[in-house]
C-alpha cells in the first residue's frame, strides 16, 4: 500500500483562516469551529491512499465518524450533508429534526420550502423560516461550505427571540392606547373651559375639574405601575435576600386603608407564630396592596374582603378572597396578562389600570413562589400566593 506522508499544510491554513472569517464576519463560533474540524478532516482524507477499493471506502466511513463525533457535542443543531444526503447529525439537531435525517436526502428531511432554497443556492448563504419544527417556531438556517463535497447547516431557533419582541410591540402598543384615552379626556376638558373662559356655569366647571383631576390621576396609576413592572423585568434574576415578617407586613398594608370606608370591609386572619419569610419588603407590600385593592374594586360593595394568612408546609400561604360576581373559567388563565381585562368598561370605572395582577405575578415569580387564583360565579374570588418560608423561622417552628 502506498501512501503519501506529507501533511496538506496550505489546505489546514487555509481551513484555520476562513474559520477565523467567519467568526469576524459575524458567524456563530461554534458554527466556525465545526467548519474548521470537518475541513480538517475532509483534507485529512488525502493523507493515505489505499490500494484497494474496500480500503478506501473502510476510510472514508472513519472520516465520516470522526466528522460526527467532532458536531457532537456541540449545543447549536448542526447537520453535516454531502451533495445527495445527511452524513451525521448532532444530538441538538436530532432533538429538534429527529434522528431518522441520518441518510435522507437533505430536501427531504428539511420539507420547508424555503429550506429547499437554501440548499439550492451556489454558495453560502441563510434564511429565516415560520413553521419548521411547529406552527409557531421560527428558525435561522445558515449553510456552510466546507469542500466542494461537504457542507454544513446550522440551526438557530429564534422563536423565543420573536415572541419576546411580539410581547414588547404589543405592551408599547396597550400602554400607548391605556394613556392616551384618559389624556384625549383631559385635553378635552380643559380646552373646552379654555375656549369659552367665564361661559361654562360653576356646576359645569367643577364636574370638568373633577373629570380632569379622575383622568389625571388614573394616568398616574398607570405610570407608576408600568415603572413597577419595568424595575421587577430588571430585578427578576436578582432574587432577595432579607427576612420579612409576612404577618405584619400585611397588617401594616391592611392599615394602609384605615383612612377609607373600604377598611371596615376588610378581615384579617394570622397566626400567632412569626411568618418569616425571604423577601422584598417593598415588593411584597405592593403584592398585599394590589390583591386588597383588586378585591374591593370587583367585590360586593356590602359585602367582606377576607385576608387570610396561614402556614402550608413549607411555605406561607396569603389568600385574599372578594366575595363579588366571580370570574368565568375561561377568563382565568389570562388574568395575570398585562392590560387583561374581563370587563374593560368596569375596570376602567374602577380606577384598574389592568397591570395589578400582572405586577403580582412578576413578583412572586422573583420571590420563588406560587400564585393561584380561583372563581366561583356568583360567589366570588380568592386569590392564593405561597411564599417559601425562611428556612430560620422553619427551623425554630420544629
Amino acid at each position: 500500500m502506498t501512501s503519501k506522508t506529507a501533511l496538506p499544510v496550505a489546505g489546514l491554513i487555509l481551513a484555520a483562516a476562513t474559520a477565523v472569517g467567519l467568526v469576524l464576519a459575524g458567524t456563530s463560533l461554534w458554527l466556525s469551529l465545526g467548519v474548521l474540524a470537518i475541513w480538517s478532516s475532509s483534507l485529512l482524507i488525502g493523507r493515505v491512499e489505499p490500494e484497494t477499493g474496500t480500503a478506501a471506502i473502510d476510510q472514508r466511513h472513519d472520516v465520516h465518524d470522526t466528522m460526527r463525533g467532532l458536531i457532537e457535542p456541540v449545543g447549536v443543531p448542526l447537520v453535516l450533508f454531502d451533495r445527495e444526503r445527511i452524513l451525521g447529525a448532532n444530538a441538538a439537531a436530532r432533538a429538534t429534526l429527529g434522528g431518522h435525517i441520518i441518510g435522507q436526502d437533505p430536501r427531504i428531511a428539511l420539507r420547508h420550502p424555503d429550506a429547499v432554497r437554501l440548499l439550492d443556492l451556489p454558495d453560502d448563504g441563510s434564511v429565516t423560516i415560520r413553521g419548521l419544527t411547529g406552527p409557531k417556531s421560527l428558525w435561522q438556517l445558515t449553510r456552510r461550505r466546507i469542500d466542494d463535497r461537504y457542507w454544513i447547516i446550522e440551526l438557530m431557533d429564534r422563536t423565543t427571540e420573536a415572541d419576546i419582541s411580539r410581547a414588547h410591540t404589543d405592551f408599547v402598543a396597550n400602554a400607548s392606547h391605556e394613556l392616551r384615552t384618559p389624556l384625549a379626556a383631559v385635553i378635552g376638558y380643559i380646552e373646552t373651559l379654555a375656549d369659552a373662559p367665564g361661559k361654562v356655569d360653576v356646576e359645569t366647571t367643577a364636574r370638568f375639574h373633577a373629570t380632569v383631576l379622575r383622568e389625571s390621576r388614573r394616568m398616574q396609576h398607570l405610570v407608576s405601575d408600568l415603572m413597577s413592572l419595568s424595575q421587577l423585568e430588571a430585578d427578576k434574576h436578582d432574587a432577595p435576600r432579607d427576612a420579612i415578617e409576612l404577618g405584619h407586613l400585611t397588617a401594616r398594608v391592611v392599615g394602609e386603608f384605615s383612612a377609607t370606608q373600604a377598611h371596615s370591609r376588610l378581615e384579617l386572619s394570622r397566626p400567632d407564630a412569626e411568618l418569616l419569610v425571604t423577601g422584598d419588603s417593598k415588593q411584597l407590600e405592593q403584592l398585599v396592596r394590589n390583591l386588597i385593592d383588586n378585591a374591593l374594586k370587583y367585590g360586593d360593595d356590602d359585602k367582606p374582603v377576607s385576608i387570610d394568612l396561614t402556614i402550608a408546609g413549607s411555605h406561607a400561604a396569603l389568600a385574599v378572597t372578594d366575595r363579588g360576581p366571580g370570574v368565568a373559567a375561561e377568563h382565568l388563565p389570562h388574568l395575570t396578562r398585562r392590560f387583561y381585562r374581563t370587563d374593560p368598561g368596569r375596570s376602567r370605572a374602577a380606577g384598574g389600570t389592568g397591570l395589578g395582577l400582572a405586577i403580582v405575578k412578576h413578583i412572586v415569580e422573583r420571590h420563588r413562589g406560587k400564585l393561584d387564583i380561583g372563581s366561583v360565579e356568583g360567589t366570588g374570588t380568592t386569590v392564593t400566593v405561597r411564599l417559601p418560608i425562611n428556612v430560620s423561622s422553619r427551623a425554630a417552628m420544629s
